[in-house]
């Protein structure tokens, strides 16, 4: 039942503007995986220096990123941002608020903790609310001449091929011959 009111949910955000938000995030493209991803980031890299370009490749390593998402935020950025309003706003506020967690080994459990951010991890709706809540960083790396590149979580800005868009021309290294 669970499963079917998150599928709901992620269906709401299935707008083109929003899918838009989801281009940059590898991991959730049809037909791609971590290998793809990895091979196509090689594969762009090997391409740029095989021409004779500088190539420069970022990564973001956003420690339990997951876990960093603030409701309110993410709240209000889909209703700003992505227009999600009303009753499917309402949903999503009883979706993210009054969740808690404990730990359970064996017949032991752990004291009950209310959550207070993060998305649902192991659902399908966390990790597309967790891009959204993150779109602004792929604009922010687009606005500096950056290919944004995600993976879940892993976020890498590249620059193919390095010009002086990125760098003053006599900060370049001359190129291999």
């Amino acid at each position: 039942m669970i499963w079917h009111a998150e599928t709901c949910g992620r269906s709401i955000l299935s707008t083109s503007f929003i899918r838009g938000s989801l281009d940059a995030a590898f991991g959730y493209q049809y037909c791609s995986n971590l290998q793809t991803a990895v091979l196509r980031v090689l594969s762009d890299i090997l391409l740029a220096v095989d021409r004779g370009d500088v190539a420069a490749l970022i990564i973001l390593d956003l420690s339990a990123a997951f876990n960093t998402v603030d409701y309110e935020i993410l709240l209000q950025h889909l209703q700003t941002t992505y227009g999600i309003s009303d009753v499917a706003h309402r949903w999503y506020r009883s979706y993210l608020l009054g969740r808690s967690q404990y730990v359970r080994i064996g017949t032991s459990c752990s004291s009950v903790i209310d959550l207070i951010r993060g998305v649902p991890q192991g659902s399908v709706l966390g990790p597309v609310l967790f891009i959204l809540y993150t779109a602004g960083l792929i604009s922010l790396i687009e606005s500096h001449g950056l290919t944004p590149h995600l993976y879940a979580d892993d976020t890498q800005a590249r620059a193919l091929p390095l010009t002086s868009m990125h760098f003053p021309p006599s900060s370049l290294p001359a190129p291999v011959p």
